[in-house]
């Protein structure tokens, strides 16, 4: 691609016309990275942190899935689609990071991406909510779509 996609000839925004393009299975694969300082990963039970609102990492991926259900509303451009399916994975690494991955997938002509994309932001800005009490040194280190497949080409990060 050679070309915003989201601006029009004399480059004023524009919603993409898809009317012309095909329906493809589409999935997509979004992954969030967050640090949580030792405060706070002193506070995991079972790999997870419960607060007396209840599960971090679960009230995490309601909320992920529900903001992904919501993308067309938050990013002007986007289509509203109605996705297939959302999942939305949380685990510990190694380096005292929470690991988030959103998967979502649908059958239409255009979308999934950044319903992913969204997803796992919302999911890590839930993180940060959560444990904030406890520490404000938690830092959403990075949101990157990891793959995509269907449409015009498939992406694979390495």
């Amino acid at each position: 691609m050679t070309e915003f996609s989201h601006l029009d000839k004399t480059g004023k925004a524009t919603m993409v016309d898809v009317s012309a393009k095909s329906v493809t299975h589409r999935t997509a694969t979004a992954r969030a990275v967050v640090f949580l300082p030792q405060v706070v990963l002193d506070q995991l039970k079972d790999d997870d942190l419960t607060t007396k609102k209840g599960s971090v990492f679960q009230i995490a991926v309601i909320a992920g899935i529900m903001a992904a259900k919501k993308t067309g509303d938050l990013i002007p451009l986007c289509h509203p689609i109605g996705m297939d399916n959302c999942k939305i994975d949380i685990s510990l690494n190694n380096d005292q990071e929470v690991v988030i991955d959103c998967t979502a997938s649908i059958s239409a002509k255009t979308g999934i991406e950044m319903e992913a994309l969204i997803g796992v932001s919302v999911a890590a800005l839930t993180v940060y909510d959560m444990c904030k009490a406890l520490s404000h040194d938690i830092v959403i280190k990075e949101i990157q779509l990891i793959e995509k497949t269907g449409g015009k080409r498939d992406f694979k990060r390495s």
